[in-house]
Formats: structure tokens, sequence, C-alpha cells
């Protein structure tokens, strides 16, 4: 990733956190931090650490621990958007096109999806960082 001129600019501030909390967890591992800035035409800028020092400003205050508050709203802009996130595509993709049945059925039973998911990390053989642990050792790590 070249860490030069990195800035992407947005009309809506939630659609920026979402694209700099991403971009946190893509580039966990290099070490590389993103944030959340004004942008220059009363818009939202995301851009890494050392772009926002070369500016000589501060990322503001706005990135959540995480996504667990998800609100209704959110994924109305979210699908509504012309231009969605990639990884949104992504997630959204993988719900609406599974049958409805099978969608009320989780519901119904609350099946864990997380659980689902954590297993089928395990079974893949890689640790919290994608880095090959062995099958063992990621059933430790994920199935905890």
């Amino acid at each position: 990733m070249d860490n030069d001129n990195y800035l992407d600019l947005f009309d809506s501030e939630q659609k920026a956190i979402d694209h700099a909390l991403w971009l946190n967890f893509k580039y966990r591992i290099a070490g590389i931090s993103f944030g959340v800035l004004h942008g220059p035409d009363d818009n939202w800028a995301v851009c890494e650490q050392i772009t926002a020092d070369q500016m000589e400003m501060s990322f503001l205050d706005v990135l959540p621990k995480d996504l667990s508050e998800l609100t209704y709203k959110h994924l109305d802009s979210i699908r509504q958007d012309k231009e969605p996130l990639p990884f949104w595509s992504t997630i959204v993709g993988m719900v609406s096109t599974l049958d409805g049945e099978i969608l009320r059925f989780i519901l119904e039973n609350k099946i864990p999806l997380d659980k689902i998911i954590r297993h089928e990390l395990a079974l893949r053989g890689y640790d919290k960082d994608h880095r090959w642990c062995g099958f063992d050792k990621a059933r430790e790590i994920w199935l905890k």
C-alpha cells in the first residue's frame, strides 16, 4: 500500500466511518491506522495517520469500537447506497441471497451465527490475523 496521499472523500459521515473501520481491520497487520477528518468541501475524508500528520490534522473522535450497535437506519442507508462499500456489498449479498425460510429459521431458533463463523474459521487453520497456525491452534483461538 502506498503511504503517500491516501485520501478517500465521502458525502456521508457514516460511510466514511464504515470505510475507516474496514481499512483499520484490513491493514491491522501492517500497523497502518486510518481515521476520519472533515473534508475540503463540507464532506468527510478518510486517510492514514501519516497523511493526517503531514497535513497537521487530527482525526475526529468518531470511530466506534465495533458495529455491534448497528441501527436499522444505518442498514437502510447501506442498502440504498448506489455505490456501497465493497465489504457491505459482500455481507448484504450473502444475506439477501439466502432463502427467506432459512432466515426466519435462524431468527426463530436463535442460531448463533457468530459460532458458525468461528467454527468455519477454526476449520481453516488461521489465527485472527490470517496467519497459518495449524488446525489445533486455530481451534484454541476461535472456539473459546
